[in-house]
């Protein structure tokens, strides 16, 4: 039996592991939010960048992309990866994707989702909400051993884009970011 993992983060982009195929889609009843910190990959302990995780809202999608893994040497090599890659996510969920804004049916079940939860005991890189300044500051600033964690919101904004996907979450911080950048620079 195939294992699916969606990616609504740089999965979308690079997931990391080899996988027969992929396929563009949502969840239902989560949206994509920018208050996971990143301490290991764009951002520092010091210094924490943020990154995306879905937060649980009725009515709400998240898209993305799942990737379908068949053979069990994969599987097992997609795991160890994500359970490294993914460590700051402290919870794997199941969720069905779907293809269609009103399917009856969804197009996979149960596909493996990463998760970064509010609970601070197993979690304590949850940053949450802030104003809009605040975290396009935050991002524009923190650099961790992936990168500048602007280029984590212009990547995922660009891909997004590729797949025909405007998440305006994501467009307004990332026009945040290169507004702050632009300020910067001016002064």
């Amino acid at each position: 039996m195939a294992m699916w993992v969606f990616g609504y983060g740089s999965l979308v982009w690079n997931p990391g592991f080899a996988h027969d195929a992929s396929l563009v889609g949502f969840v239902r009843d989560y949206r994509r939010v920018f208050y996971q910190g990143s301490t290991d990959h764009r951002g520092t302990p010091d210094f924490p960048g943020r990154t995306v995780t879905l937060d649980y809202q009725p009515g709400a999608t998240c898209w993305g992309v799942a990737y379908k893994i068949s053979k069990e040497q994969d599987k097992k090599t997609a795991l160890e990866y994500l359970e490294v890659r993914e460590k700051q996510y402290d919870e794997k969920i199941y969720l069905d994707l779907y293809t269609d804004s009103s399917p009856k049916t969804p197009a996979v079940k149960d596909v493996m989702v990463y998760l970064a939860t509010t609970n601070k005991e197993s979690n304590e890189n949850y940053l949450g909400p802030a104003p809009l300044e605040e975290m396009a500051k935050q991002i524009y600033q923190a650099e961790g051993p992936a990168g500048p964690n602007k280029e984590y919101v212009f990547k995922l904004e660009d891909a997004l884009n590729k797949i025909g996907v405007v998440d305006e979450h994501v467009q307004d911080l990332a026009n945040a970011v290169r507004k702050y950048s632009d300020h910067t620079l001016s002064c």
